[in-house]
């Protein structure tokens, strides 16, 4: 272990970020009722331009009106190269109370990006005394944000999670694809007359999630566009999930459930890790640095594993 010790991430649940555009207030009161963790009130790319003041004020009366309850309640202001992120962030921050916990910032390419959000926000709350300090999450989909993702993940004291975004990802790399996240047609291996279909997001997760282990960020999936495919949905999901991720995006109502089944740890699962906890307890009794677990080798290396999933689980019941 490094003498510097990695920080520990935001303790909420994350599993599933659901999406709705501030231009359809009447969707509000379903999101709020909704399994989800997060919520993010989308003023970016699902809202035109002509719609943007609308949908700003719009977003600022739900956040005053509407019972959230205990969810995590984030806004996506536009990018830093429209006319619209500043006021976006003003408004926000003048006239929302604080029940709002989240700015989420797309299109991050520099730490530079958080930093002239940082100051802005930090300005905004200082001038108005608000008390609640806001968090933000950025989102990687461009080319320059996976270059520099480990600079973007130590930007701010603010950062608390960070998405990847698929689509704007895929066209910032000249990705001959126009799906939304999961397995591409084109992008397979081929062995004994079979087509074999890999990840072409592994490796721009696999990034993701050691910047935001490294820097105690949450690592979060982004959306898949196909919402009438469950099982692709599911299939993306798990592999995130496997990579370290804490949650993934939900852009309809029906992916919240498999969003939150697939990233709840399984009662199986949780068991196997106290269990494990409790042969490695019984073996430092013993002297002993190992154990044998059902058949198997386990060490300390186990114990951490099995830690993550106890953890998570108790989180959640939380």
């Amino acid at each position: 272990m490094s003498f510097r010790i990695q920080p520990s991430p935001p303790a909420r649940p994350n599993r599933c970020q659901l999406f709705g555009p501030g231009s359809r207030p009447a969707i509000f009161e379903k999101m709020a009722a909704s399994a989800a963790d997060v919520i993010n009130l989308d003023l970016e790319d699902s809202v035109s331009p002509d719609d943007k003041a609308q949908a700003r004020q719009n977003i600022v009366a739900a956040i005053n009106d509407i019972d959230w309850g205990k969810k995590h309640l984030s806004v996506r202001i536009n990018g830093l190269d429209t006319p619209f992120w500043y006021r976006d962030v003003v408004d926000l921050l003048e006239q929302a109370g604080d029940r709002i916990d989240q700015i989420m910032i797309p299109k991050v390419g520099c730490a530079a990006d958080v930093y002239a959000v940082d100051a802005l926000v930090t300005a905004v709350e200082a001038a108005k005394m608000r008390q609640k300090r806001i968090a933000l999450e950025v989102i990687i989909e461009t080319a320059a944000g996976i270059a520099h993702v480990e600079e973007i993940a130590a930007s701010s004291p603010r950062l608390q999670a960070m998405s990847l975004g698929a689509a704007d990802f895929a066209a910032s790399m000249g990705m001959q694809t126009t799906g939304i996240g999961g397995t591409q047609e084109n992008y397979y291996m081929h062995r004994e007359g079979q087509k074999y279909w890999s990840d072409p997001w592994h490796w721009v997760q696999t990034a993701i999630v050691a910047a935001c282990r490294t820097h105690g960020v949450l690592p979060v999936d982004g959306p898949f566009g196909d919402f009438s495919d469950d099982e692709g949905f599911r299939a993306q999901a798990l592999r995130s999930a496997t990579l370290g991720m804490v949650g993934k995006w939900a852009i309809h109502p029906k992916q919240v459930a498999l969003a939150n089944d697939v990233f709840t740890p399984t009662l199986e699962a949780v068991q196997e890790a106290r269990d494990i906890l409790a042969a490695m307890e019984q073996a430092r009794r013993d002297g002993q640095g190992a154990a044998v677990y059902k058949g198997r080798l386990v060490d300390i290396a186990s114990m951490r594993q099995a830690q993550v999933i106890v953890r998570q689980a108790e989180m959640i019941a939380g």
